[in-house]
């Protein structure tokens, strides 16, 4: 079975006892021409056909992790509520189970004292985590990593707030001599520390910052969106441990309960450590924030609606995995880095093969061997495309050559950058794909002439 239906049964059994609960209300006329609606449903059926499998452990492009079933099913139940996150007055339920499952993302970063709330991606968390920086440091530069997501970038541009790029070492972490470089002109405000980048899941040296913080000042933001939830792993290699170690001394915090965190998209989460930000967000609202004097989540997020579902979604998967450190949930994360170790380990073992550098979470990036950097990007690419052939589904991605001058020394660097190919091991059941998934990789490679 390809899909999980057995919670539909579930659902329905919900269904019923959710609307016991407005068993007072006067009955109206549900009919609908059912005819018409399968109709179009199958016509969507056969539209999405046309999709990649994502759901899939043989698909490991982009990061694509599909939802929990229990996130889909707490999903699709409150969408016969349609809650609106805004305000008490539109999502009273779900503005409670938000407010609980953000403080245990909170309490996962080691904070008890914060404020947050879930977003409709890490791009909106992110955007408040800088507009909240240039109301704390106005006008000051905003720096990242070269390997950071580039969100930041157009995003400091729609805030009106420099930006600079900071150069990175040759396992795409952010150089701290370039950055110390660039903090001695005066003129930073905010370094966006990356806790695993999009393209390699290499984590910025965050002791390093912190260290540099204390002398410079800066406001330091952790863009955690695909790698904050392997704080949970035990099984990071030492020096990455030592930046999750200190995630809580950040000043904000970005993570995508929509990637690792096992959520439908969007749902993102911007957590501040000091909840004295919320002063920045101060605004009224007289037709909506009208039936309670409590907090309003609109009332400290730069979004207005936001879907309740979202929200419960998320509560309803941490009730079942909590969010711990010896829980099934952080098992399910050490057994994705499992299979990017394990799968870093053939690779290098292969002569065929050649990794950038051992992953530190779950993505791991390679080529095929070649003498020239075009030959290199050539085979990748051929690669790429004779696996989807074979139902394997990878992703190319585009590395820098000068980060690989000093470990590609004996080949011609004829092009500035290289193709790669990026394998995201992000499934639980990657580890036990792993070897139907190198017997793949090993058939393309063969038929190929690598």
């Amino acid at each position: 079975m390809t899909f999980e239906k057995n919670t539909l049964k579930i659902l329905e059994k919900a269904l019923g006892e959710l609307e016991a609960g407005f068993g007072s209300l006067p009955e109206f006329d549900h009919s609908l021409d059912l005819d018409a609606v399968q109709d179009v449903i199958m016509q969507v059926v056969h539209r999405m056909q046309d999709n990649y499998p994502y759901f899939h452990p043989l698909y490991a492009g982009q990061m694509l992790k599909p939802p929990h079933p229990m996130a889909r099913l707490a999903y699709m139940l409150s969408m016969w509520i349609n809650p609106n996150n805004h305000a008490l007055d539109g999502g009273r339920a779900s503005s409670h189970l938000e407010k609980e499952a953000v403080a245990e993302l909170a309490a996962m970063f080691g904070w008890d004292v914060f404020l947050g709330h879930l977003t409709g991606g890490g791009t909106m968390a992110n955007l408040e985590a800088l507009w909240i920086a240039g109301r704390v440091k106005p006008g000051q530069k905003v720096v990242a990593s070269q390997q950071a997501h580039y969100t930041h970038q157009r995003l400091s541009d729609v805030l009106g707030l420099p930006f600079e790029a900071i150069e990175c070492d040759t396992k795409g972490r952010m150089d701290m001599n370039a950055l110390r470089r660039i903090l001695d002109k005066g003129d930073v405000g905010t370094v966006v520390a990356t806790i695993g980048s999009t393209g390699t899941g290499s984590v910025d040296p965050l002791a390093q910052i912190l260290a540099l913080r204390q002398k410079y000042g800066f406001r330091l933001h952790a863009d955690a969106a695909y790698g904050g939830y392997f704080v949970l792993a035990d099984n990071t290699a030492p020096e990455t441990r030592a930046a999750y170690d200190r995630l809580h001394e950040v000043d904000s915090l970005v993570v995508d309960p929509h990637k690792h965190g096992l959520q439908p998209y969007g749902c993102g989460c911007i957590l501040f450590r000091d909840p004295a930000v919320g002063s920045y967000y101060n605004h009224d609202s007289p037709y909506t924030y009208f039936s309670s004097s409590e907090l309003h989540l609109g009332e400290i997020s730069l979004e207005c609606s936001r879907p309740g579902a979202s929200a419960v979604a998320l509560w309803a998967t941490q009730k079942l995995l909590p969010m711990t450190r010896d829980g099934a949930f952080a098992q399910s994360l050490a057994s994705c880095r499992r299979a990017a170790m394990a799968l870093h380990g053939k690779l290098s073992a292969d002569e065929r093969f050649r990794p950038l550098f051992a992953p530190e979470l779950d993505i791991v990036v390679f080529t095929p061997r070649g003498d020239r950097i075009s030959e290199i990007s050539r085979r990748s690419e051929e690669l790429f495309r004779t696996a989807a052939r074979h139902d394997l589904h990878l992703a190319t991605f585009t590395y820098p050559c000068r980060l690989l001058d000093a470990t590609w020394s004996d080949v011609d660097m004829d092009a500035e950058t290289v193709t790669a190919i990026r394998v995201c091991l992000m499934k639980p059941e990657h580890e036990a794909w792993l070897d139907r998934i190198w017997a793949i990789m090993d058939e393309t490679a063969t038929a190929l002439s690598f």
